[in-house]
């Protein structure tokens, strides 16, 4: 048996090499199939874990009362505005708040030639955490230590070829119009933070004193009262009120208890929401793109496998002949179906292992730069158990698939394939 075996092993080697030169182009196409399958699996996995962990170490995400996909779509990606603010006294009070340990307030409204401007403190370089808790690296300083400091993105200095020390002009609103720039209290930039594949790569971060400042006396696009303001001024002047702010706790335990709190507070209408959880919930609602493009990838390998069907039914009627020679040497109609089977798995199987290895190179040369381009995040790593099943399904389906032109092998008679045509 497993001499017989070996022979129909080396049969079926021989005779994909006889044919190697077509057989190398459904190879090429069944492999270019499968690299998409892969490439666009491990993006899905690792878009989801990247999108759940675009904010992590946070407890709680606390702005004006709205839905909570909607709070988290203008406060942590920067998309839309909020209804309403939150007063800076209420923010005060919850910072204060004994089961607190440190809060993060935002402040949008303002942008810089399309990017979002994002008013904060110092606090959010040292509690913010995006990924596996990982905090964010700056080139530069650690923070603002000077009124009309800023800290840019990675992406915000890249598309803009901003360095170090250069001066920035920030608009009030989204649109950067010439009267609605901030001209006369020009931002340094002090620090560059490194890429963090998050939206905090596309904002300009600056102090809420400094927000305050320049924004004293406005209305409608002209100061009614003219300010100055020392440039080495610390934090003295509060704003009114904020977009929304970030929640860490003493204890997990209590994050139920501090969200039910700020829901039921009286003095104005807040929501907080667990940030992993709704995180979660939008993504769920993207859903049906991530299924679409994991359907179309298996669609396109498919489609190959389909090819090397047609390949093999095309090429079977010249091998008849070849089929009948093997019965007369005393081959089995089953090692003919057999034959034709395990010529489908060596192909498939070749195909598999060299879109592994495509994909592999792909993650090594141009990782780096889907990254930094696209925010699309690809680690190399062993293929994951998901991985693993659809390189296995491949190569099962082409054996499926195969079963017909053996079929039609196995069912071809000794006389029919001797008989002359």
């Amino acid at each position: 048996m497993r001499e017989r075996f070996s022979t129909l092993s080396l049969l079926a080697f021989r005779s994909l090499w006889y044919r190697r030169y077509t057989v190398s182009l459904l190879i090429l196409s069944i492999m270019l199939g499968s690299t998409l399958l892969l490439t666009v699996e491990r993006l899905r996995t690792e878009m989801r874990e990247s999108f759940a962990n675009t904010v992590s170490g946070t407890d709680l995400l606390v702005g004006a009362r709205s839905s909570p996909i909607q709070l988290l779509l203008y406060a942590i990606f920067h998309k839309g505005n909020a209804t309403q603010n939150v007063s800076w006294k209420t923010f005060q009070e919850f910072s204060q708040h004994p089961k607190v340990a440190w809060t993060i307030p935002l402040s949008l409204g303002d942008s810089h030639k399309g990017f979002r401007v994002i008013g904060t403190s110092n606090a959010f370089f040292e509690h913010y955490r995006f990924g596996s808790k990982r905090n964010i690296e700056l080139q530069g300083t650690t923070g603002f230590s000077s009124l009309y400091d800023t800290v840019i993105g990675a992406k915000v200095a890249d598309a803009l070829h901003y360095q170090l020390g250069d001066e920035i002009v920030i608009a009030h609103g989204l649109e950067d119009i010439s009267f609605s720039r901030h001209g006369k209290h020009p931002f340094r930039v002090t620090g560059i933070m490194k890429p963090t594949g998050t939206p905090i790569d596309n904002a300009v971060l600056v102090g809420l004193d400094a927000l305050e400042a320049i924004h004293a006396g406005w209305n409608a696009g002209s100061f009614l009262k003219p300010k100055t303001h020392n440039a080495n001024a610390t934090q003295t002047l509060a704003p009114e009120s904020i977009t929304a702010f970030l929640v860490g706790l003493k204890s997990r335990v209590a994050i139920f208890q501090v969200q039910r709190t700020v829901n039921d507070y009286k003095q104005e209408p807040l929501l907080a929401v667990v940030p992993g959880v709704t995180l979660m919930d939008l993504w769920n609602t993207l859903a049906v793109v991530e299924t679409t493009l994991l359907a179309l990838s298996i669609l396109v390998t498919l489609i190959s496998l389909i090819g090397m069907v047609a390949l093999m039914l095309a090429t079977l009627n010249e091998r008849r002949r070849e089929m009948a020679l093997l019965r007369a040497l005393g081959a089995r109609a089953g090692d003919v179906l057999l034959l034709i089977v395990g010529e489908a798995f060596l192909t498939s199987m070749l195909a598999v292992t060299l879109a592994l290895g495509l994909f592999n190179a792909i993650v090594l040369f141009a990782g780096d730069w889907l990254e930094t381009a696209y925010s699309l995040r690809l680690t190399l790593s062993l293929p994951s158990p998901m991985e693993w099943a659809l390189m296995a399904g491949i190569v099962v389906a082409g054996m499926l698939c195969s079963l017909l032109p053996a079929i039609r092998a196995y069912r071809q008679s000794l006389i029919d394939g001797l008989t002359p045509h």
